[in-house]
């Protein structure tokens, strides 16, 4: 039996890039599944919990196996687990304080997986928990899109902006995304109704009464998104700053809550002259939203799209090309030999 095994980590914030070195094996309570890692992959929240950007919403000990989702093999099941067995394919985001999948083997929670899609071979799969959960939460949950609804989803080939264009789609939403123009044609192929080049055009000059805006970008970008909503509309993020309805939707202790509204001031004030909502999103794992994904995926309603897959004794390659802004779609770490299930 194994007893450590291969992980990639950092010793502490802002460390240039991470390194692989050896880990004791992960250990599984009554409610776990071990998974042997096939795939994972790379998404902003692994580069700013590496810089320390997360520090004020999460605390991590060091050092620290970084890694937000993941596709692989269940190897061992535990005491309470009824709905997975052993030889499982399955692919998953794990919970934001049991990170790791940067990793040969996670140890994670049953209600945190599923069933990985039968016609994706597991890199495509590793490809979809995170900016899949993340996309569907914003346009499904928070902004309940109808048909012929308008929505911006900013950074359209992106690996966000490319499983969001789809999914508002199939929602009926008319479809803007911003994007360069080399990239023009792969977001037109995902369903995109209007593309604005963002580095000769700007989005608040030519659209305008949107329903929603899906906000990948934070900063100023953010706030003239309120230029375009339209009274009653939403601004969802995921790279704004934290609000109070954020404090108050995690509990958080009051303090957090009064730092939260200090520091979001000028967004509370667009957020009322423009008489919409404003709402930061910090995606919350779900097993049973993978599986309606999952749906979706082996329908082809919905597909995976991935720039490149990069063996993960070339880590540092992939954070670097990450850390370029030039990738289409998901960057992709092969963790294991097992390409398909």
């Amino acid at each position: 039996m194994r007893t450590t095994m291969n992980a990639a980590l950092i010793k502490h914030y802002k460390q240039d890039l991470p390194t692989i070195e050896q880990v004791p094996m992960p250990k599984i309570g009554a409610n776990d599944v071990l998974i042997k890692i096939v795939a994972a992959s790379i998404n902003p929240i692994d580069l700013k919990t590496k810089d320390g950007g997360l520090k004020m919403l999460l605390k991590y000990e060091m050092p620290l196996i970084l890694g937000s989702d993941f596709s692989g093999i269940i190897t061992e099941v535990g005491a309470a687990i009824t709905n997975f067995k052993v030889g499982d394919p399955v692919y998953g985001r794990v919970q934001k304080n049991r990170i790791g999948t940067f990793a040969e083997y996670i140890a994670v929670a049953q209600g945190d997986i599923a069933i990985k899609p039968a016609n994706l071979t597991f890199e495509e799969a590793a490809a979809i928990p995170l900016v899949g959960l993340t996309s569907y939460q914003a346009l499904h949950d928070i902004m309940k899109i109808k048909p012929n609804q308008k929505v911006l989803i900013q950074a359209g080939s992106g690996g966000i902006g490319t499983i969001a264009i789809q999914i508002a789609k199939m929602l009926g939403a008319y479809v803007a995304t911003t994007t360069s123009a080399k990239n023009f044609e792969l977001v037109k192929s995902l369903g995109a109704d209007q593309i604005i080049d963002y580095r000769t055009e700007n989005f608040y000059d030519k659209l305008h009464d949107y329903d929603y805006v899906f906000d990948t970008q934070g900063g100023k970008i953010l706030e003239n998104a309120f230029k375009i909503i339209k009274p009653g509309g939403k601004v969802v993020s995921i790279s704004g700053l934290p609000n109070e309805r954020f404090a108050e939707e995690y509990h958080l202790p009051l303090w957090k809550k009064l730092a939260f509204r200090l520091v979001t001031r000028n967004l509370t004030k667009l957020e009322k002259a423009a008489q919409a909502d404003y709402h930061f999103l910090f995606m919350k794992p779900s097993g049973k939203q993978l599986e309606t994904l999952r749906t979706y995926f082996e329908a082809e309603t919905l597909k995976p799209v991935i720039d490149r897959i990069i063996p993960f004794s070339e880590i540092a390659d992939a954070f670097n090309y990450s850390h370029s802004g030039k990738a289409k779609g998901k960057i992709i770490l092969r963790i294991s030999a097992i390409e398909k299930s």
